[in-house]
Formats: C-alpha cells, sequence, structure tokens
C-alpha cells in the first residue's frame, strides 16, 4: 500500500522511523528541535524523542559536522540539518578533511556513518545566500557519499538508506518541492538503494540525464517532443555519487544523443564530468555532441525576474532537445 505524501513529510517519515527503528539515531541542528526546525521537517519530533534526541545547536556548521562526527565514533547515527546548502560552506573543512578521510586514514578499522541534510535549490526567491546548488563540490571528494531525490517516494527512501549507510552521505533536498512535490510512498520499510538512478520515461531517441528539481520540468519537456515524434528517455540520477554510469551508458548506446540538465552552474557542475565519461567510454555511439542546460555561471539575483530568466525551465529544456533531434 502506498498513500500521498508530499515531499517534506516524506522526509520527516523517514526521520521518525530511523529514529523508532534504531536508538543511535539522533537529529541535531539550527532549530530543529520544539520550533521543528526551518522549513518545518523535524516538527513534533521534538515531542517524540526528546532533547537527547532532537538537539538544538548554535549557529555553527562546523560543530554541527564536527559533533555529528564525534559521535559516529561513539557508535552512534547523527543526521546533522544544515538550515541552508547555502552555510553548509561553513563546515567544509569538517566534511571533506575530516568525515570523508576517516575511514582511509584508519585502514577501514572505523566507519563514518553520519548524514548531512542540505536544503538546497531556488526558485523560491531566496537570493544570493539561500539559493545555492553546491552539489559538485562533494561529489569530487573521495569518501562521501551524494544523493538529490526528486519524489517522496525516493525522498524517504534514500534518506533511510543514507542513514543506515556507515560512509558519511550528503544529503540534497531541494526546497522548491518541499510542499510542491506529492506522489505516493510506500508503507513499511522501503529502501531505495544509493547509487541506482531510475528510468522516468523511456524513449529511442534522445538521452536526458537530471536529478532533484529539474525532473519535472525534463518531464514536461520530453513530453513537448513526443508530439513531434521524439522519443526522449528521461534518467533520474537520484545518487550523485556514486552515479549510475551502467544505466547512463545503457541509454547512450540505444539513442545516440545526450542532454544533461541541472540546476547547478555548468562549468564544472556534474554535467561537465557526465559529458565528459560518456565521451571517453561511448564516444563510436553519439551522433551528435553531448549538450547541457544548466544555470548559467553566476550568482543567483534577489530579483525573482532575473532568477526565473536564469533558471533551466521546460522551455530551455525542450529547445536544447530540437536542436539534439535535428543534429
Amino acid at each position: 500500500m502506498a498513500r500521498e505524501l508530499t515531499y517534506l513529510d516524506a522526509i520527516r517519515e523517514a526521520l521518525a522511523e530511523e529514529m523508532r527503528r534504531d536508538p543511535k539515531v539522533f537529529i541535531l541542528g539550527e532549530d530543529v528541535g520544539a520550533y521543528g526546525g526551518a522549513f518545518g521537517v523535524t516538527q513534533g519530533l521534538f515531542d517524540e524523542f526528546g532533547e537527547n534526541r532532537v538537539v538544538d545547536t548554535p549557529i555553527s556548521e562546523s560543530a554541527i559536522v564536527g559533533i555529528s562526527i564525534g559521535a559516529s565514533q561513539r557508535g552512534y547515527r547523527p543526521v546533522a540539518e544544515m538550515q541552508f546548502a547555502d552555510f553548509i560552506s561553513c563546515g567544509f573543512d569538517q566534511i571533506v578533511n575530516q568525515a570523508a578521510t576517516l575511514r582511509y586514514r584508519y585502514g577501514g578499522r572505523a566507519t563514518v556513518p553520519i548524514v548531512v541534510r542540505a536544503p538546497s535549490g531556488g526558485n523560491v526567491g531566496g537570493g544570493l545566500y539561500h539559493s545555492q546548488n553546491p552539489e559538485a563540490w562533494f561529489i569530487h571528494r573521495p569518501g562521501l557519499k551524494v544523493v538529490a531525490p526528486s519524489t517522496p517516494w525516493d525522498a524517504k527512501g534514500l534518506l533511510k538508506a543514507a542513514i543506515r549507510d556507515d560512509n558519511p552521505v550528503i544529503y540534497f533536498e531541494h526546497k522548491y518541492l518541499y510542499r510542491r512535490a506529492k506522489g505516493p510512498v510506500p508503507d513499511g520499510d522501503e529502501i531505495v538503494p544509493i547509487g541506482e538512478a531510475a528510468i522516468r520515461r523511456e524513449g529511442d531517441d534522445i538521452t536526458l540525464v537530471t536529478y532533484g528539481a529539474m525532473v519535472t520540468p525534463s518531464l514536461e519537456a520530453a513530453d513537448r517532443l513526443s508530439k513531434d515524434g521524439v522519443a526522449v528517455e528521461v534518467i533520474d540520477l537520484r545518487t550523485l555519487w556514486p552515479y549510475d554510469k551502467a544505466a547512463i551508458f545503457r541509454s547512450v548506446e540505444k539513442t545516440s544523443r545526450v542532454l544533461i540538465v541541472h540546476e547547478d552552474m555548468k562549468t564544472l557542475g556534474i554535467g561537465a564530468e557526465l559529458s565528459a565519461a560518456i565521451v571517453e567510454e561511448r564516444f563510436d555511439r553519439l551522433d551528435a555532441p553531448v549538450m547541457r542546460v544548466t544555470y548559467p555561471d553566476t550568482h543567483v539575483p534577489f530579483s525573482q525576474i532575473l532568477e526565473a530568466a536564469n533558471l533551466p525551465n521546460a522551455d530551455k529544456i525542450a529547445d536544447a532537445l530540437r536542436k539534439l533531434a535535428a543534429y
């Protein structure tokens, strides 16, 4: 059986279920306690689990991640919330130099079962400090896993998988999806495996690779192309690192054309790595250059009109798909 939940409710449900299942799981972050979090994600958890398992912290991302790493070495499984993904940079050293390297430094004798929840993304009028997509910083670092769900089903299943993983996982949850994305979420202990992409739409003519909030406009653009007789296969990565290379290559071998769509900036975004991998390993199967639709290499403006002009959308994606189809 499945119920319809919002993306936000699915995240909250995953947290509650994992905390009931394992007393070593706890939450920490700014205002996550009685207040329920800046977006209401942890609402009600303080009442059920108390202040020792839903822990309000000072405004210090470095401390939040550092405490999480220390707790993980004492057998706990912390879920740390960055109130906004933008401020994850304040905890960057703890994540990339401490959490990411610890298992390697100890020759595999230690684990680092921490999850860093990072509310990311724009299209909410948040301006410079509340709209960033910093996922590319972390897919570059060995020792980290990085996920970015697009649906309530995956939001719950990937978070449960991340909490149970013995490696540090950066969990990007898109703010625009919190109350806008609604869909079925299964009852019971459904896990979405880290590292497996999902085919959201099948097609034989063009492969479109995307994730997070860009899945919806990508599917809308694919619908438009279908009216022109072009069948677009839409792949939702779900996991950004380690990404599902096999799923991408299978699709490329079928379609011979690839479009990559993401909200992060173009230069050195995940699309650059995917494009390089496809060209290096499947160049002989391509009939057109790999193309990208992304945010431009610029800051997020405070003006929502300007932000909307910068964001990828169904129109821009459909235009790129038509160019690929005609190549």
